[in-house]
C-alpha cells in the first residue's frame, strides 16, 4: 500500500483497528503513555524503536492478550470494526478469534502432526469445519508451506525447520479466519532464507487482511511495512510514539530527529 492509498483509506473510513489513549501499568510501573494509532484494513504496519519501549505491551493490548500478565491494567479504547473490544460485556476470547497473533518463538505444538496442528485452534474453539481438507490445504499455502509439507501432513510438527514451524503458526492463525494478525517479532529467530519467506507471505497476507509487526530490523520495516510508528521510553518514563506515518516518509524524511538517529543506527 503506498502513501496515497494509506491516506485516502484513512480519509475513507476504511480504519480496521484503532487505538485511542492507550495507557498500560504493570502494577504500579506506568509502561506505555497515551498511544492512538490507526491500522488501514488490508495494510502492513511496523512498530519500531529499542528493547524495552513497549511495542510488544502494545501490541498484545490489541487483542487484550496483556490481560494474561497479573497486575496488567489499561485505560484507553481500541475499536474493532468501531466496537470498542474493552466494553464490559465483550468475551475476550471472541477478540482473539477476530485478532489473530503470531509470537516471536515458533510454538507448533510438538506432538501433534502438522495437519493437526492447523486444525488445533477451530476445535479448541469449539468450532466446526466442514471440510477439514480444504482448510488444512489452504492455510498452508496462503502461509506458503503447503508445497514443503503436503505429503507428510501427518508427520510431527516438532520435526519441520524454525522457519516452517513459525509458517505453521501462521497457518494455524488463519485458519479461525482472523480480520486482523498480529506479528511479536516473527522473524527475530531465523535465518535470512526463512525472514525472506515470511515477509512474502506478510505482503500476499496484506492483501486480505490487516497486519500489525513488531520488529527490530530496520530493513525488514521498510520491506513489508506501509506505515510505522517509532516508539520510544526515555529514562525512567513510560514509552510513547515519537513518530507514526508511511514507512516511506519516516525513513526517508522524518520528522523528528530522534527518529531520524534511530533509523540510522545512531542509537538503540
Amino acid at each position: 500500500m503506498t502513501e496515497t492509498l494509506v491516506r485516502d483509506s484513512l480519509e475513507n473510513g476504511l480504519v480496521h483497528l484503532e487505538a485511542k489513549d492507550i495507557n498500560v501499568w504493570f502494577s504500579s510501573k506506568h509502561v506505555i503513555e497515551n498511544i492512538s494509532l490507526q491500522f488501514p484494513e488490508n495494510s502492513v504496519t511496523a512498530l519500531i524503536g529499542p528493547s524495552g519501549c513497549g511495542k510488544s505491551t502494545f501490541i498484545r493490548t490489541l487483542n487484550r492478550m496483556h490481560e494474561l500478565i497479573p497486575g496488567a491494567q489499561l485505560s484507553g479504547e481500541v475499536l474493532f470494526n468501531g466496537n470498542n473490544i474493552y466494553g464490559p460485556a465483550v468475551d475476550p476470547i471472541s477478540v482473539r478469534l477476530g485478532i489473530g497473533m503470531v509470537f516471536q518463538k515458533p510454538n507448533p505444538f510438538p506432538t501433534m502432526t502438522i495437519r493437526e496442528n492447523v486444525l488445533s485452534g477451530l476445535k479448541l474453539s469449539g468450532r466446526r469445519a466442514r471440510d477439514e481438507d480444504s482448510i488444512v490445504e489452504s492455510c498452508l499455502t496462503r502461509s506458503s508451506l503447503w508445497t514443503e509439507v503436503r505429503d507428510r501432513l501427518d508427520s510431527s510438527a516438532g520435526a519441520l525447520s524454525g522457519g516452517q514451524q513459525q509458517r505453521l503458526c501462521i497457518a494455524r492463525s488463519l485458519a479461525l479466519n482472523p480480520e486482523v494478525l498480529l506479528m511479536d517479532e516473527p522473524c527475530s529467530a531465523l535465518d535470512p532464507s526463512s525472514t525472506r519467506r515470511i515477509e512474502a507471505t506478510i505482503r500476499e497476507l496484506s492483501e486480505s487482511m490487516t497486519i500489525v509487526i513488531v520488529t527490530h530490523n530496520m530493513q525488514q520495516a521498510q520491506r513489508v511495512s506501509d506505515q510505522t510508528a517509532f516508539f520510544l521510553a526515555e529514562e525512567n518514563q513510560p514509552g510513547f510514539v515519537v513518530e507514526f506515518g508511511p514507512t516511506d516518509s519516516l525513513f526517508s524524511a522524518p520528522n523528528d530527529p530522534r527518529t531520524e538517529d534511530y533509523v540510522n543506527g545512531r542509537f538503540g
